[in-house]
């Protein structure tokens, strides 16, 4: 099963279709605090449909107690537009940590700093980002598309 972990999401409707696509492809969700809206949001539920019950999602009042709960750091691959090496190279393993930052402005140094493993969307210079959802559906689709081909 895969982690994904949103630190600290701002907006409802992406974490909504974040835990969608979580409860999907059969991975949990991690939120790490503070968030930009209340967790039961009407848009977020909305975003969620009926999932958000079935979804597999644990929170955390800051970052320091989310990495608390990891086994094996060496395990965890932050996503930045910064980042030289893509997703894409990465050999993704089951129970595998993919972190992604607040949408307006990403992971912060402090958290980037605090893990070896960061990857890349590749994407056109026309754009400065992928809407969070959308990049989580790549790099959740390309991570279960290898652990397939390892069973």
């Amino acid at each position: 099963m895969l982690n994904i972990v949103l630190v600290e999401p701002e907006i409802p409707n992406n974490t909504g279709n974040i835990g969608r696509l979580c409860v999907g492809t059969e991975s949990r969700l991690h939120l790490v605090h503070p968030f930009g809206f209340v967790i039961n949001d009407k848009n977020l539920k909305r975003s969620g449909l009926d999932y958000w019950v079935h979804l597999d999602v644990s929170e955390y009042a800051n970052v320091e107690e989310w990495i608390k709960s990891i086994p094996d750091p060496s395990r965890v691959f932050l996503m930045s537009s910064h980042a030289e090496k893509s997703y894409l190279e990465n050999d993704f393993q089951d129970g595998d940590w993919l972190v992604f930052g607040k949408e307006s402005v990403g992971l912060s140094k402090e958290v980037l700093d605090q893990f070896e493993n960061h990857l890349t969307i590749p994407m056109s210079k026309l754009i400065r980002s992928f809407n969070i959802a959308n990049s989580v559906a790549f790099v959740v689709g390309e991570a279960k598309r290898q652990i397939g081909l390892k069973i």
